[in-house]
């Protein structure tokens, strides 16, 4: 017995401008933060454990916001470009001699909170964002 695939068609007859995300991306992320003006509201501040991290989308770009044990919130690109897989957010938070830091979860490179820089690699930055708290909420700014 011989299995027909089941192929179905676009509603509008056409896939046209519908094409396929690539799949190993050349290994990129924004040095800089978008140019937008707004804020994006992500959590309640009391959400936020110290030394953890939370991921939202703000501005359409994956954003990872930490919180350090002192209480001081960054925000930087979620995306680690070393795996260009969006982990920075679960990864750990510490510092390497007074500097806060985010090591990544799949390949451990060092991040500066406060810049965003790969503490390994002195090419590699993945851009930052405004943090701050209005009435309880942590937001990040576009």
């Amino acid at each position: 017995m011989t299995a027909q695939a089941d192929v179905r068609q676009h509603p509008s007859g056409s896939t046209d401008g519908a094409e396929a995300k690539d799949p190993h991306p050349t290994p990129s992320t924004p040095a800089e933060p978008s140019s937008g003006t707004g804020w994006t509201e992500v959590c309640p501040l009391e959400k936020l454990q110290p030394e953890r991290g939370v991921c939202a989308l703000v501005g359409g770009e994956p954003v990872a916001v930490f919180r350090t044990h002192d209480d001081r919130l960054f925000a930087l690109h979620n995306v680690d470009p070393f795996s260009n897989a969006s982990v920075l957010s679960r990864g750990v938070v510490g510092d390497l001699g007074g500097t806060p830091v985010v090591a990544s979860p799949l390949y451990k490179q060092h991040f500066a909170l406060e810049s965003g820089q790969a503490l390994e690699d002195e090419t590699v930055r993945v851009a930052t964002y405004p943090v701050r708290v209005v009435n309880g909420t942590v937001e990040v700014g576009a």
